[in-house]
């Protein structure tokens, strides 16, 4: 089995790192960083989602898991005195993969377009001021957006900006995408629903800013600015990630140690 290891490069994390280079030889792992069969993070979730879009090119082929040198996180699940109990279960059997949808991004510009994959979420705001912009389902104008910005999700991604915006919660089996508003404008003149929207596979939903206007535009924690943006198209990708589970620890455990606190 081929393993490829991303730190977060603190020390504690790199400490770890070496920790698992060396009991990963002892048990006849290969660390192949340019073809692995899983991708093993170091830090937190934050390291997870760098490990993702490393390897978005590989998705048919790999699988991630995540070891976590704080608290745990969604996404990584192992914890940073575990590293031996980890590399004996990747050396000892193979993992039952858990699929997650994606969030597929299409940027149109002036220039020409641009497309993306998130694991988390994909955010747009205004440079300078309210953003302002038309929002339309499946090609229909639904609302024209006034406020500080957008945040669209997948459903592992709904427990982070989302939620604090919000938007709900929504089990990563469900193959989804979700609209949360960032302060949107609602008065007499301007009106938004005001409720974050979730929309189905095989839906879409676009967005038609000024394109003369510059956007602040985010894709999980990858954050650019970008000019002359004419349309942005949002639709839960075809393609998927595959998080490797040596053991069960199913989303609504995550979900209640994360905000509400351990059921002891």
């Amino acid at each position: 089995m081929k393993y490829a290891l991303l730190d977060r490069g603190d020390q504690l994390s790199r400490q770890l790192a070496e920790q698992l280079h060396g009991l990963a030889a002892t048990k006849g792992l290969t660390h192949n960083e340019q073809k692995p069969d899983i991708v093993v993070s170091i830090g937190g979730d934050g390291t997870l989602l760098q490990a993702f879009h490393r390897y978005k090119d590989q998705l048919d082929c790999v699988s991630f898991v995540g070891v976590h040198t704080g608290h745990l996180g969604f996404y990584a699940d192992w914890k940073k005195d575990e590293i031996e109990q980890l590399v004996s279960a990747m050396a000892a059997s193979k993992p039952h993969n858990v699929i997650y949808p994606l969030l597929h991004i299409e940027v149109n510009t002036k220039s020409g377009s641009s497309s993306y994959l998130a694991l988390n979420e994909f955010t747009l705001k205004g440079v300078d001021g309210t953003l302002v912009a038309s929002l339309l389902i499946n090609d229909e104008p639904f609302e024209m957006f006034r406020g500080d910005g957008i945040v669209i999700s997948t459903p592992s991604g709904s427990t982070g900006y989302n939620k604090s915006l919000g938007g709900a919660v929504i089990h990563p089996s469900l193959e989804a995408l979700q609209i949360a508003e960032i302060a949107s404008i609602n008065n007499r003149i301007y009106r938004t629903l005001g409720s974050s929207v979730i929309l189905p596979k095989h839906h879409h939903c676009d967005i038609v800013p000024n394109p003369d206007k510059e956007l602040h535009i985010a894709i999980d924690h990858l954050a650019v600015q970008m000019s002359g943006v004419t349309s942005i198209t949002c639709r839960v990708s075809d393609q998927k990630v595959a998080f490797a589970r040596y053991r069960p620890f199913p989303f609504w455990n995550r979900v209640r140690e994360a905000f509400i606190g351990s059921k002891d």
